[in-house]
């Protein structure tokens, strides 16, 4: 792929959802309901004709409130959605990071969950093997490697799935508020290794509710407001508009 070309290009992408209008007590109830053909839904534009672009080498931040539309977005670059319009095209390997545990078992060890999530992630257990202790060595739990994950924090669950996903250097790495859950100091180790996953070619997108570490770490920013991108452009640019309006 060519530098000049978007390695991620989301044109025009709108993804609706139907939300039910009664609620139902059980799975039964709404099954009746809905072979009764006494579903009523409302639809709900979760995005709305979005378009952006992520060139390769970008560090580009999403930003916008809560319920803004910013991981709807990032599943469907990731391929988890397909959009209801639009489309989304990737030139390239994805290493997603977008919901904490996704990819584990809880009731395995942190040790069985190496090897669960890596295979997910479409490594093969000999590859795993050879960079086992590197991914114990990133995540510093080596002590409770054999301990189920359903007895880790967030952060420790996060301290893993970081280390599973960066141990190779992906096209396009995806965090979503990831580093929110860790400590200050895996923050930081974790912002040091997407920084020298950049200096590799790999591109990072971020979705991160800390405006000070967009502004640090992203060279671009897309605003997403109510479904839509409010603004896009140069990081600094697009935090200073930000900021004036969540004064």
């Amino acid at each position: 792929m060519e530098n000049n070309q978007p390695i991620i290009s989301v044109d025009h992408v709108s993804m609706r959802f139907n939300l039910s209008k009664e609620k139902h007590e059980s799975l039964k109830e709404y099954f009746l309901a809905l072979a009764k053909g006494r579903l009523q839904f409302d639809e709900f534009y979760a995005l709305k004709d979005v378009s952006l672009q992520v060139m390769p080498g970008d560090f580009y931040g999403l930003i916008g409130l809560n319920g803004s539309g910013k991981s709807t977005l990032l599943k469907i670059i990731s391929g988890v959605y397909k959009s209801s319009a639009g489309s989304c095209r990737v030139n390239g390997t994805i290493a997603p990071l977008i919901e904490l545990g996704a990819g584990f078992d809880m009731d395995l060890t942190a040790r069985e969950n190496i090897y669960l999530n890596g295979t997910v992630l479409g490594f093969t257990p000999k590859y795993i093997d050879s960079k086992f202790d590197e991914i114990v060595e990133f995540s510093e739990l080596r002590e409770f490697l054999d301990v189920p994950l359903k007895n880790y924090s967030s952060g420790m669950v996060a301290r893993i799935a970081f280390a599973i996903a960066t141990i190779t250097k992906p096209d396009i790495l995806i965090a979503d508020e990831i580093l929110s859950v860790g400590d200050f100091l895996f923050q930081k180790k974790c912002e040091a290794r997407m920084q020298h996953l950049m200096s590799g070619g790999t591109t990072v997108l971020l979705v991160s509710h800390s405006i000070e570490q967009i502004e640090r770490m992203c060279n671009k920013v897309a605003w997403i407001e109510k479904g839509r991108v409010k603004m896009d452009g140069p990081a600094a640019e697009v935090c200073a508009a930000y900021k004036q309006t969540t004064k």
